[in-house]
């Protein structure tokens, strides 16, 4: 029986992913930060007769909280086979007028919780000699970023190349590392993160104003074809079983597509283009920026 700790698991990718390992007799940790937000889990487990724990785990800023879950586990069951690193934010906003606050807390939760976590999984790994770490990354840390969306897409990117070192420092302790990128799923990071208001409710002092509202009625066009989570969720159960599955795995085909496209392409021969199917779908990019 493998031995499974996944992060973010009140709903979306994280949620899907806990009902998937415990579907086959693993054993389960569906950590969530806070525990009044796992009813759906715990509801949907119990319909379908699945035993998993739902320790509370808040990746964000609280060690202890992360100590406490991973020491708990380990006395109660002796072993971590499996970490997932799921939990994730989205925040919409410019490099120039996000607050410092929010963007920090797309770092601090993206990047940094998932450090968190690996620095308290993988002395007992080591100790064994070894384990699979699953970081949830995103299809936006390997693409280019779109506008208003630089702050996730660099946590994102952050996540895949902190993969890339850690897969190679502790492959030699008998540990694998896996970053998937999913494409477009129906999560609720992307229900739950704020978007562009409308030009009348946001300061006319703010010059990205109209093209934030712009960016989020595109972004919610995108969101109208997400794929199911259940994908992602397979996908994690074949990188947690595989061995020779690869360090990067795009997820969704939307995904794939993505980087077989931009492996050729310049930035400045992207920009045009994403501009060009934004405005096919949501009209005239304001101010005439669509003409870049």
């Amino acid at each position: 029986m493998t031995s499974v700790l996944i992060t973010g698991c009140s709903s979306g990718i994280g949620l899907e992913t806990a009902l998937a390992f415990a579907r086959r007799g693993d054993r389960v940790h569906a950590c969530v930060r806070d525990p009044a937000t796992a009813g759906e889990l715990l509801g949907r487990a119990r319909a379908e007769n699945l035993t998993l724990d739902v320790p509370r785990l808040d990746v964000t800023t609280d060690d202890a909280s992360v100590a406490a879950a991973v020491d708990g586990v380990l006395r109660r069951h002796g072993a971590i086979d499996v970490l997932v690193n799921n939990a994730g934010i989205d925040r919409t906003g410019t490099v120039e007028t996000m607050p410092q606050d929010e963007a920090r807390a797309v770092l601090e939760t993206n990047l940094w919780g998932p450090l968190r976590t690996v620095r308290a999984v993988l002395p007992s790994m080591r100790a064994r000699g070894s384990g699979v770490v699953v970081n949830v990354s995103s299809l936006a840390g390997r693409t280019f970023a779109v506008p208003h969306g630089g702050f996730y897409a660099a946590s994102k990117a952050a996540l895949g190349t902190l993969s890339e070192a850690l897969s190679a420092e502790v492959r030699p302790f008998g540990i694998r590392v896996v970053c998937l990128e999913p494409g477009s799923f129906a999560s609720r990071i992307n229900r739950d993160s704020p978007v562009a208001a409308a030009p009348s409710e946001v300061s006319a002092a703010d010059p990205y104003t109209a093209d934030r509202a712009w960016t989020a009625r595109f972004l919610a066009r995108v969101q109208q074809g997400a794929g199911d989570c259940g994908e992602v969720a397979e996908a994690v159960l074949a990188a947690a079983d595989d061995p020779g599955t690869p360090l990067h795995v795009p997820v969704g085909k939307d995904a794939e597509t993505a980087l077989e496209y931009l492996g050729s392409t310049s930035y400045e021969q992207w920009l045009p283009l994403f501009l060009q199917q934004a405005q096919s779908l949501v009209g005239p990019r304001p101010g005439g920026a669509g003409s870049e």
